[in-house]
């Protein structure tokens, strides 16, 4: 998705066209040479955010529409969202959409023109090296800012009014990495992972294949770890074989124990005997009387959500200071 265009003139001076028509450009020089360079890449990536963007405005109306057919708030809507092909293939989309800008946007981003020579073509026409990387890495970020922001604002607008309705928890990926400003900064982040492999690799395809599997490490396995250590753990004690109450219908739940008066916590097994016999002489012997949740509560979404957000930004910047360092102090 990205190509190499070669330079074979120097970038226009303002006020300068350097052919007929690019006086009406809304970009001159190296900004519409960097554009020009990767049009098929933002014209894929554009297309996808726009098409998901309206699919989740219909899909949207279509959920309403239901609704109120139905009569929800006040009566049960059933389980609209069960089976329903619209969200999941949206879903797909979006999670989609960090690996598709990592590896087709961000690892040729530098690795290409490195490759072919257009980037030590491109410093020989009066374009310094720091000009030429900040150009290609505002084209990425801007990418992938442009479309973060589009669809998590849209998929809140989806979810947030309804999300009782949704099947995935709030803590899952599918809708804690899509909503609010976690999508923006993910996109970011894998972005710049994506440049700073190429940046270091200097191949494209190598470039590729390990940004491919660096994002899925990442996504599948290291972020799923670190998203439910964002909140703080909280406890809540009620008497044993009770109800739990309504409003932790909501809450993800950490881990379960047995206690004792004295606030002692056994593991949620301790008392698994075979029989009822020995199951009773087992909790009258550590004076077992609570069941004990360790939850994170949906009010804590919106700050784990920042804190998300603060860490993958953090990352693209520490990422983005070193691909200027080595690619300013590395032969092109």
């Amino acid at each position: 998705m990205s190509s190499t265009t070669t330079l074979t003139e120097k970038p226009g001076e303002p006020g300068k066209p350097s052919e007929p028509g690019s006086g009406r450009r809304l970009l001159r020089g190296l900004p519409w040479l960097v554009v020009r360079q990767h049009r098929i890449a933002l014209a894929c990536v554009l297309g996808l955010t726009l098409l998901t963007a309206l699919w989740i405005a219909y899909e949207r109306h279509e959920l309403v529409q239901l609704l109120d057919a139905r009569g929800w708030p006040e009566k049960d809507p059933g389980r609209p969202m069960e089976n329903n092909r619209g969200y999941e293939y949206i879903t797909n989309v979006i999670n989609s959409l960090p690996l598709i800008l990592a590896v087709f946007v961000g690892a040729p981003l530098i690795a290409g023109d490195q490759e072919s020579g257009t980037a030590q073509l491109v410093t020989t026409q009066s374009v310094t090296r720091r000009q030429w990387l900040i150009t290609k890495l505002g084209l990425a970020y801007g990418l992938a800012l442009i479309s973060g922001l589009v669809l998590s604002a849209l998929f809140t607008w989806w979810w947030k009014p309804h999300r009782s309705l949704f099947l995935s928890e709030w803590i899952d990926g599918v809708i804690f990495d899509n909503t609010g400003p976690v999508l923006p900064a993910f996109l970011l982040f894998l972005t710049a992972a994506g440049v700073t492999i190429g940046a270091v690799v200097r191949r494209m395809l190598p470039a590729m294949v390990g940004t491919f599997l660096f994002t899925s490490v990442t996504t599948v396995f290291v972020w799923d770890e670190i998203r439910v250590r964002l909140g703080s753990p909280r406890m809540f004690t009620y008497p044993k074989d009770t109800e739990l109450p309504a409003r932790f219908h909501d809450v993800h739940e950490l881990d379960r124990w047995v206690g004792s008066a004295d606030g002692t916590l056994y593991g949620w097994g301790t008392c698994a005997e075979a029989t009822d016999e020995a199951q009773n002489a087992c909790i009258e012997e550590h004076g077992i009387v609570n069941d004990v949740i360790e939850y994170l509560d949906y009010g804590q979404m919106a700050t784990m959500q920042w804190t998300a957000a603060g860490i993958l930004l953090a990352g693209t910047v520490v990422l983005t200071a070193f691909t200027l360092w080595w690619t300013s102090r590395r032969p092109l």
